[in-house]
Parts: structure tokens; sequence; C-alpha cells
């Protein structure tokens, strides 16, 4: 009898201590709910104090730490939030960047390479042998005969010469001077050697005459056409050598100082993708026009095979003298009309809007001249949503308050 009392003794021991325990550990349970809250990875402003669904989407509530110490200028993130909005950070460091300037161009024929072929002689222009603009000439092709009377006469007086010395050649006369100065006349109103030759060996002159082009390039102005007169010195024909143009652009008053004249410039094409040239700057003229405060910069381009064409559009990238400083990626910062910002990260999945100045630009890269310091963790992905989630929360723009 005396042992069943202490085996129901050891019963009520055994299930006082279970009550007790589960008490300890329900009380535990409540402890650690007040350190935490439940909330959605899509709607953030969903925050229960209980695990459960989002009312608004239906997805399963996640559990996220309450901070001690919350921080109502910055934006605190979990896991999967970080990954949604692919979040990425770098540290900000020192690198060389330089000017860049970017201006809009046209391509045009270097006027250097422009041939104008004139007629030396007034006479009538009795065949062309180029009628079209834009006709490719080669040097030496045949452009155009003319029947002249001076020059048909210059031509028998040059045969006469030549005769007369054949005929009197052993008389006190000196016939070489004579016929050298009849030879000279040809060759002033354009005949060439192997033309003047020809007539001399051949004892007649032709009433027309043929004129050969002295370069090649391409046809860009036709001043006349068949059976019309051309007056002595009178144009003819132009011809434009294309292996090299030129990038003209225009360039505001403004933006003069930033130029170096000895930078070397890169022209791009929109019409023909991927295709750049390297160019010297030839010419900045030095008068603005006084009503758009606009002047003209002339960059010189080699055109191989010429594929480029007069008239085509171009983009003349200038480059300045490269410094040493701390730079971004431009995707990092946030331009608006009140100035430009940063996120910066200050803890573990939380940030904090800062003010930042800019500089220079280079290509995708930015110069940060003051708000951060060599070492920071910036955003580059993803600061957009950053500010977008801040705003959403806040009901306030981060940079509101903020001063340089």
């Amino acid at each position: 009898m005396k042992k069943v009392f202490i085996v129901l003794g050891l019963i009520f021991l055994f299930a006082a201590c279970k009550n007790n325990k589960v008490k300890d550990t329900g009380d535990a349970k409540h402890a650690a709910h007040g350190d935490v809250y439940y909330t959605c990875s899509m709607h953030t402003q969903v925050m229960q104090d209980k695990p459960g669904n989002c009312p608004i989407c239906g997805m399963k509530l996640i559990e996220v730490s309450k901070t001690s110490t919350p921080d109502n200028d910055g934006v605190q993130l979990n896991e999967q939030q970080m990954q949604l909005g692919n979040i990425l950070t770098d540290t900000i460091r020192n690198g060389m960047i330089g000017d860049q300037m970017v201006l809009t161009a046209t391509l045009n024929a270097d006027q250097r390479l422009i041939n104008a072929v004139s007629a030396r002689v007034m006479g009538r222009i009795e065949k062309l042998y180029f009628k079209n603009l834009g006709d490719y000439v080669r040097k030496g092709d045949k452009l155009f005969d003319i029947y002249s009377e001076e020059l048909n006469n210059a031509k028998q007086e040059y045969l006469l010469a030549l005769e007369r010395q054949k005929r009197l050649d052993n008389s006190i006369v000196d016939f070489t001077a004579i016929i050298q100065s009849a030879k000279n006349k040809l060759l002033l109103w354009g005949l060439s050697e192997v033309q003047i030759k020809d007539i001399s060996g051949k004892k007649i002159a032709s009433p027309l005459t043929t004129f050969y082009s002295p370069v090649a390039g391409y046809i860009t102005t036709l001043d006349i056409s068949e059976g019309e007169y051309a007056t002595e010195g009178g144009t003819i024909v132009r011809i434009a050598d294309l292996s090299s143009l030129w990038a003209e652009a225009q360039v505001y008053n403004s933006q003069l100082s930033q130029i170096d004249n000895n930078a070397v410039a890169s022209v791009q094409f929109p019409d023909l993708p991927g295709k750049q040239i390297n160019g010297k700057i030839e010419f900045m003229n030095p008068e603005i026009n006084p009503q758009t405060r606009i002047t003209l910069l002339r960059v010189n381009i080699a055109n191989s095979g010429n594929v480029l064409k007069p008239g085509m559009p171009a983009y003349v990238t200038i480059k300045g003298k490269q410094v040493n400083t701390l730079t971004l990626p431009s995707n990092a910062v946030l331009r608006t009309g009140t100035g430009t910002s940063v996120w910066v990260q200050t803890g573990s999945r939380s940030f904090k809007s800062r003010m930042v100045e800019i500089g220079k630009e280079d290509g995708d890269r930015v110069q940060i001249k003051s708000g951060l310091q060599e070492g920071d963790i910036v955003v580059i992905s993803g600061a957009y949503l950053l500010n977008s989630e801040f705003i959403f929360k806040k009901g306030a723009n981060p940079m509101e308050g903020m001063k340089m």
C-alpha cells in the first residue's frame, strides 16, 4: 500500500513540472513574437504581429526582425526584396576620367580637294564626256571638246613655225625661239605635251581640241551644256576628291572654353553603326554668329574606300584631359530637379540617400566632386527602386531638406 502512494506522488509531481514547462515555453514564444513582425515581400506596407497571408495578394507573410532604433531617413529591406529589386552595390574608388563633349556634325567635301576645270580660251563646247553630277572621273579621262578660233590660230602658228624651220634651216634666222614661243602659247591654253607632239607629228591641226581631267574625283557641279559658249576662264566642271572629308560641327559659345584644339576627335555615323574614325581638329571659326551664338568646328577624317558621302550626319566626340578622381557608374546617380543623389549602404540591407555633386562625365562613368568619400558602399543597380520604396513608405522625397 505504501508503494502505491509513492507511485501516485511521483505521477502528480511529473505532471506539475510538465505544466510549468509548457507555460514557460509559451511565455518565451510570446517574447520572441515581440521582436519580429510579418510582412509581404511584394507589399511591404503590410505589417502584422502574427503569421498568415497577405490581405492584398494572398502570398504567405515572411518574418522580419524589428530594429530597436528605426532609421526614419533610410530604407530597410529583407533578403527577398534585395533579390527581387536586383539591388547591387559597389565601393566607390578613384579612377581616371576626362571631359567628353558630343557635337552634332555634317560631312562635307574637303574644299582644298575640289578642282575647278575651266576653259583657257573662249569657244563652243561641242561635246561633254560626263553629263551627270556624281559621275566618277579618273585622272586623264576626256572631259570636253571645244571649238575655238583663237586656239586653232595658235595651232596653225606652231605648224607654220615648224614648216619654216624645215625649209629655211640654213638661213640666218633662228626659228628655235619662234617655235618655242608658239609652243608656250599652246601650253598656256591647256594643251599637253602629248597633244602638241601629236600636232607636230601629223602636220595637221584638228578644229576641235579635247581637254582631259587633271585629277580624279566626283563631279560636283556642271556649269555648261553642249553647244553653249564658254568664256575665257569660265568654269566647265568641278571635280571633288573625296578621299578625305570634313566633319563640320556647330559649337555654342559657352562650350568653347572646354575644347582643347590639340585633342583627338572621334567621329561616329548614325547611318553606319559601329564605324568610328579618329581625326584632328583642323579649324575653328574665330567669328561667332551674333544671332545664334554658334561657331564652326572642323575635323578632317580619312574616307577609305569612299564609303562616306558628303551630307551624311555624324557625331563628333572630343575628349579632354584625364584626371584622377572619385567615379561612379552613371546609373548609380539619381538626377532630379532638386539635385543629384545616390543611395549609400549604412548596414546590413539598410540604405540612406545622400546628395552628391557631380562633375565630368566620360562614357558610362561620372565624377563625384563632393558628398562621398573613398570606401563608401554605393548602390549601383536598383537606386530608383529604393527611391520609390522610400517615397511609398515615408510619403516624402528623400532629398527634401538636404543641402550640399
